[in-house]
């Protein structure tokens, strides 16, 4: 998965299809724990996944109210179309993912 901040943020998300953006932060065992999963995940659905880390990009977290991680967010034509707040079974993720990209 792709890493991106401020710079990269808008051609990378904004600019595109459908982008799942992960906020998350090194220290973060929630977010360590379903990073595993989104890779799997990007390679079964079609969606593009990147991360933001949030103590390196702090003004994107501020933007999208993410108030805490691990914060997931699609966008679809760079509108945020839905957000899953904290770790979630594999399962759980692709069923969300799937439910918002139908």
């Amino acid at each position: 998965m792709k890493l991106v901040d401020d710079k990269t943020f808008e051609s990378e998300v904004l600019a595109e299809g459908l982008v799942l953006v992960d906020f998350y932060a090194d220290w973060c065992g929630p977010c360590r724990l379903i990073g595993p999963f989104l890779e799997e995940i990007q390679s079964e659905i079609d969606i593009k996944i990147v991360k933001v880390n949030i103590d390196e990009s702090p003004e994107i977290a501020s933007t999208y109210g993410v108030m805490s991680i691990p914060t997931l967010i699609i966008f679809k034509e760079g509108k945020k179309i839905s957000t899953n707040v904290g770790a979630a079974s594999r399962a759980r993720l692709v069923d969300w993912i799937k439910s918002n990209i139908s």
